[in-house]
């Protein structure tokens, strides 16, 4: 994946000072308020698609009302890209995390539900009436008692919480950070956090399939949809690495999956805060290639249970090993070329732009397009995507919502139906006089609400699609 560097906004003492001092560490004393001097002085540590890239660590005190500046430098950084090189990964070079801009559009969000928790009673960080009386901020109509159609912006309302004593500054950040980390997470999960360009280093990249989606008819720029073949070797932290990293960390748990035998090092992560304003504890399940974060409360009910440290150290080396070993095959859908006449076009549900690059000068640029969306691309240029898709990916991609388009029979499409309760495959839009043909190979025809219509067997989906695809 991408070599960016880190975002760890926060605290410095000596127990992350030993856990990132093999990491070519920086730590961030005084940054500036100049975003192009900071960011040349950053550059000289920091270059695009280095091996190893440097953890930036923004130092700050116990004081949560801090993050305030540390949010003006991120939007600052990011602002800086924008403008120089249109693209905001290149100002902020993505040191810092989006949920350090508490200027962001999931910052404002975020606020305006503190604002409805506050008015409910739902924070036990401070009530209403202490807040106003304290910060002096007007967020009551006098009229009906309501809440103000237009409430303080977010600049004014961190102002005024640096005014406040620091313990309910902590306390009130630690809700409102919370909500920040919340959308984030979706928003990242969902596929629409907006990153700029990420990458991913493949060992190598085939291309199976290229077509012309549109041309431009000033400059000739095209526009591609390509299948690419991408050969992916994963990276797995050694458990060395991981003594490094986390040994100096008190508040550490070695676990192993009962189900599927795998082992992960549990590590502490910031809390997210729910709809109600509860603070939900999080942490972080570190394995060799993968991480991910969950619940604190939702470990109970699963099948993560303790191991001694000897076992957890051979159960850790055995698939850092399973890993080296390994070379996984992907592929993907990417459109290239000239995007921003044709964006309205591409899916909406992730807008993430993504960099192919397999290390030897071979780079691809594009939207990458699941498969379950290939059918209304093709609408949407009133053109054949015809992709090489298996009849594996075909399956999985109808199975996904979406329509597969059959070339070998027309207009057809294959998506999924519910019929009668159950699943099914079903081939839509295939000329009448092709149906004989279709039972022939193995589909079977149903009358339902008085329409006939063709269904593909699910033990043997694969093989009937593979014969259809070789008319």
């Amino acid at each position: 994946m991408s070599s960016r560097a880190d975002s760890l906004s926060g605290c410095v003492d000596s127990e992350n000072l030993i856990r990132y001092r093999s990491q070519n560490a920086k730590i961030l004393l005084e940054p500036g308020w100049r975003a192009a001097a900071a960011i040349q002085g950053l550059g000289r540590t920091h270059r695009t698609n280095q091996a190893s890239a440097p953890v930036f660590r923004p130092v700050t005190t116990d004081c949560k009302g801090e993050r305030r500046f540390i949010s003006t430098i991120a939007r600052r950084l990011d602002s800086l890209g924008a403008l120089t090189r249109g693209q905001r990964q290149t100002g902020g070079q993505n040191l810092f995390d989006p949920a350090d801009n508490l200027e962001s559009d999931y910052a404002r969000e975020a606020l305006t539900q503190w604002y409805h928790l506050l008015y409910a009673g739902k924070l036990a960080s401070i009530g209403l009436a202490e807040f106003t009386g304290l910060t002096g901020l007007r967020l009551i109509n006098e009229d009906d008692g309501t809440l103000l159609e237009r409430l303080p912006p977010i600049q004014r309302w961190l102002n005024r919480i640096l005014a406040l004593r620091i313990a309910t500054q902590n306390a009130i950040f630690e809700e409102y950070l919370g909500l920040i980390q919340t959308r984030v997470d979706a928003a990242r999960e969902a596929g629409t956090l907006d990153l700029g360009v990420e990458t991913i280093l493949a060992e190598g990249i085939a291309t199976l399939d290229d077509r012309l989606l549109r041309r431009d008819p000033v400059h000739g720029a095209e526009t591609r949809l390509q299948r690419i073949e991408l050969h992916l070797k994963r990276r797995a932290t050694s458990h060395a690495r991981l003594l490094d990293l986390w040994g100096a960390t008190a508040d550490v748990v070695r676990l192993r999956n009962q189900r599927s035998g795998r082992v992960a090092l549990r590590v502490p992560s910031w809390p997210v805060t729910d709809e109600d304003g509860r603070i939900i504890p999080m942490c972080r399940l570190v394995r060799p290639a993968v991480s991910e974060r969950t619940a604190i409360g939702a470990l109970a009910h699963s099948h993560w249970t303790p191991i001694g440290e000897e076992d957890f150290r051979a159960n850790w080396d055995a698939e850092v090993a399973e890993v080296h070993a390994s070379i996984d095959t992907e592929t993907v859908s990417i459109v290239t070329g000239l995007l921003l006449p044709v964006w309205h076009k591409l899916p909406a549900d992730d807008v993430r732009v993504w960099r192919l690059s397999d290390g030897h000068g071979q780079n691809l640029l594009g939207r990458i397009v699941p498969d379950r969306a290939l059918g209304a691309l093709g609408a949407a240029f009133d053109t054949d995507t015809g992709v090489c898709l298996t009849p594996a990916a075909m399956i999985a991609a109808a199975r996904d919502g979406g329509s597969v388009a059959l070339p070998a029979l027309g207009g057809a499409h294959l998506v999924t139906a519910l019929v009668n309760g159950q699943r099914r495959l079903e081939i839509r839009s295939f000329p009448p006089e092709r149906r004989n043909w279709l039972k022939s190979l193995g589909c079977f025809v149903e009358i339902v609400a008085f329409a006939t219509r063709v269904f593909v067997p699910l033990d043997r989906a694969e093989e009937v699609l593979s014969a259809i695809s070789r008319d």
